[in-house]
């Protein structure tokens, strides 16, 4: 008698692969045709691209060094010195420049940090309710019950002034926010029959929600990303304007408004000069942020 053979169908997982991929693609074609529609996403987007090159090539497009005194004090704009200068003859553009470095260098390390510490936590809290939710949570009420700057100033004045502690000064703040939204993402994901399929084949809990959970809630948390950097730079230059962000002689955006205050009815240009930097990459970031909120929404989507 002859035993019946089974034919095993070996090309259905690289099949059904393919099929993930293709409309992984076709997600992304999608969402970058949102985005090119979207012209103000495109030009917050142009914004910070710009400000962001500037920064990185510092000291290749800065006209002369940050640092550097001239004669020229209070000058308004000309011939050498584009922007003009502050009460110690230096470049208002090349500390501008200098200035974006350090506002993009403090909110990125800080934003990326929180967001890492944050998004953890919420995706524990979420996925775990109970009392590891209740703590998590908890905690992060006592944050969110101080004001972002009161908070941010109190660990500065405790700390010290120096940068590393402006970070984490800043990381504090931002943590919670965070961690609110990837604990809303979680709770939804978790009941989702994907996530209770991983559940019933024995998938460990990590693998769970950093396989699972954590893909699917990345669209809320770029889009925080974004808001928060605009809002970091914010903060960051508050602190330097009251004294407690990045120390002279560097460039602070903050610093510069600070200094230029006294000056005013002498020379508007050394306060209106990193006022108006800081008002053009708040808004690019902004701006960019509402695109990509707009084109990572599915009803958006499925129009495109």
């Amino acid at each position: 008698m002859t035993t019946p053979t089974m034919t095993i169908p070996t090309q259905r997982k690289p099949l059904r692969l393919k099929r993930m991929r293709k409309r992984s693609a076709q997600a992304e074609r999608s969402l970058f045709r949102i985005l090119l529609r979207d012209k103000v996403g495109l030009a917050g987007g142009l914004i910070v691209v710009v400000v962001a090159l500037a920064a990185v090539l510092a000291p290749l497009v800065a006209p002369y060094d940050p640092t550097a005194m001239s004669e020229w004090r209070l000058s308004s704009p000309n011939s050498v010195f584009l922007l003009g200068s502050d009460e110690a003859g230096r470049d208002l553009l090349s500390r501008s420049i200098y200035g974006a470095r350090t506002s993009l260098t403090v909110s990125i390390t800080v934003i990326a940090c929180a967001a890492i510490i944050g998004v953890t936590l919420g995706l524990l809290a979420g996925y775990y309710r109970g009392l590891v939710d209740n703590i998590i949570m908890r905690f992060m009420d006592v944050l969110f019950a101080f004001p972002t700057l009161l908070l941010a100033l109190a660990v500065v004045a405790a700390l010290g002034t120096a940068i590393e502690n402006l970070i984490l000064a800043l990381v504090i703040v931002f943590i919670p926010t965070f961690a609110r939204i990837a604990r809303s993402a979680a709770i939804t994901l978790a009941q989702e029959p994907f996530v209770e399929s991983a559940r019933a084949i024995g998938a460990r809990d990590s693998y769970i929600v950093f396989r699972y959970i954590l893909p699917n809630a990345l669209a809320p948390i770029a889009v925080q990303v974004t808001i928060s950097l605009a809002y970091a730079i914010l903060v960051e230059a508050s602190l330097g304007y009251l004294g407690l962000g990045v120390q002279p002689p560097a460039a602070s955006w903050g610093a510069m408004l600070a200094s230029g205050k006294a000056f005013v009815e002498i020379s508007i240009w050394p306060s209106l000069v990193p006022g108006v930097c800081i008002f053009i990459t708040v808004l690019g970031f902004n701006l960019l942020g509402d695109a990509l909120r707009d084109s990572l929404d599915p009803r958006l989507r499925s129009q495109a």
